[in-house]
């Protein structure tokens, strides 16, 4: 390429000359013009990893049976480049996950537009320019992304705008469904796109939502990759653990590994969580000694083309365990089998989280940490949340915290994914509904349902975290059953959690995390 630049340099230099003919270093032509740019250099779409074309069409199709509609036009626009604040560098890339759903395409600068009643799928892509040639490379064009996604037509962006006003002054019947209401102001400035009153951004993103729910074939496929790549680098970590010495050299492990098999993204910041630091449950920090702690917890899973994955491990420090820390391995290791195996569809995932919550609450009565009462006197109080603070588990697919995980949890519609999962119980509550003010009665008990095709995790933990603990034991019908004097030898432990990631299928389930647990990769029999 280094003669074709050498040409670009002549081209800036004397204008008029419209193009000029040159040879690649694999002897291909590129032709390069300073006006009427015309380029033939190859994009190559990724395909690694998956089964052949995004089926874009598909979840097109999907996202109408939900929307009931039998005619009119969706218009979605993807994420683009954007700067740092005060700066010219510029943030690393993340498409619009609703806008991936419908298209595939994880390049900035895109549109689609789906014709509901013509079934017709078109993207709309950046043109190239000499200048974005010289300092970013080649964009996509249209012949590589007709070859490369599953659309039926490619266009320019910049006649996306047009198209939309055609089809509504030639269609009078048919709203044009927007995700956001300022969608088409993003698009053509302070006037916007002239739709009249035919705009509708109230139904689309509750459609695609519906359709995202459960997964296709391919989509498992993306996500069981992601997680094949997710074990190696956990396994990666595990031969490693005893000689390193500080957080820090974890995460870096587990990035080597994902990086170099082509998972450049991470589905959410790596938490490598050593000692007390583990009862913090998004610890980031990652960056203090990892002597003398007793255990690390290690949550982190890379995406693979925009789809994520998420496992957590908890393991010695030095490949030994305490009889403190091997005791609460343990509870959270029956926590978490005992509710995979109960997968299947029809099954009430709340269900499955007091499920965890009754485990929870034996296996620390029997260690003394509780005490005082029943195990149905402990549930009803609530006092185990002390002890495991946040959701069983959550949707994952295109978002780590995917689409309906708060309705999962038996919460409202309006409660985010991650305020959903993190919740935390009132220890001042007296009842179900006043300790979850977003309770079950307002949210959709279809949605509080598994059923085939799902992708949910399923992430029992049990923390020793001071300050929450603490503020259990400032209130009476709390600090009767948790035991203070022998919680003093647990605080050491800081937390376990077990996370993995599990398909549910037509029968029951299949666990998609490979990454070995700690009683494998320290030789314990599970």
């Amino acid at each position: 390429m280094s003669m074709a630049f050498k040409t670009l340099g002549r081209l800036m230099k004397h204008p008029t000359s419209r193009t000029a003919a040159v040879m690649d270093p694999n002897g291909k032509q590129v032709n390069i013009g300073y006006s009427d740019i015309k380029l033939n250099l190859t994009f190559e779409p990724d395909l690694r990893g998956d089964h052949g074309k995004y089926p874009a069409k598909l979840h097109a199709s999907s996202t109408v049976s939900h929307l009931k509609a039998t005619h009119g036009l969706i218009y979605l626009r993807g994420a683009d480049i954007e700067l740092y604040r005060d700066s010219d560098q510029p943030r690393t890339f993340r498409q619009d996950r609703y806008f991936f759903y419908l298209s595939g395409v994880d390049e900035p600068g895109c549109h689609i537009l789906y014709d509901i009643s013509r079934r017709v799928l078109t993207l709309y892509i950046p043109r190239d320019t000499v200048f974005s040639i010289v300092w970013n490379g080649p964009k996509l064009t249209r012949e590589d992304a007709i070859r490369g996604y599953d659309v039926d037509d490619v266009r320019f962006a910049d006649t996306v705008e047009s198209d939309i006003e055609t089809w509504i002054s030639t269609h009078r019947h048919g709203p044009l469904f927007l995700l956001h209401r300022d969608d088409l102001m993003a698009l053509a400035g302070e006037t916007g796109v002239h739709v009249g009153s035919r705009k509708d951004s109230v139904v689309l993103q509750g459609a695609i939502d519906r359709a995202r729910l459960r997964k296709s074939a391919h989509e498992i496929g993306l996500i069981r990759h992601a997680n094949d790549i997710t074990a190696r680098a956990h396994r990666a970590v595990l031969q490693k653990i005893e000689r390193l010495d500080n957080e820090a050299q974890i995460e870096a492990v587990f990035l080597e590994a994902c990086i170099s098999r082509g998972a450049k993204q991470q589905a959410y910041e790596v938490i490598a969580a050593s000692g007390n630091h583990a009862s913090t449950l998004h610890y980031i920090r990652n960056d203090a000694p990892l002597k003398p702690k007793q255990l690390v917890c290690l949550d982190a899973g890379c995406e693979w083309k925009c789809y994520a994955s998420d496992v957590t491990r908890t393991f010695p420090t030095s490949g030994g365990w305490t009889d403190t820390s091997k005791a609460i391995y343990d509870i959270v290791q029956q926590m978490q089998s005992a509710c995979i195996k109960r997968i299947r569809p029809g099954v009430r995932f709340l269900d499955l989280q007091r499920l965890a919550h009754g485990i929870a609450v034996e296996g620390l009565l029997q260690l003394g940490i509780l005490h005082g009462g029943t195990k149905a006197e402990i549930l009803a109080a609530k006092t185990s949340s002390a002890f495991f603070p946040h959701g069983l588990g959550h949707h994952l697919g295109l978002e780590v915290h995917d689409v309906f995980t708060p309705e999962l949890l038996g919460r409202s519609s309006s409660t985010s994914s991650y305020a959903a999962f993190y919740a935390l119980q009132d220890p001042t509550a007296i009842d179900e509904d006043e300790a979850d003010a977003t309770s079950s009665l307002n949210s959709d008990p279809d949605l509080q349902i598994l059923d085939a095709d799902m992708v949910v995790t399923v992430e029992p933990g049990i923390y020793f975290c001071k300050p929450l603990i603490q503020t259990f034991t400032q209130f009476p019908r709390h600090a009767r059953y948790i035991n203070t004097n022998v919680l003093e030898k647990y605080w050491a432990v800081g937390g376990v959690r077990i996370e993995d990631d599990v398909l549910v299928t037509a029968r029951g389930y299949e666990v998609l995390s490979s990454a070995p647990k700690a009683r494998n990769a320290f030789g314990w029999s599970c």
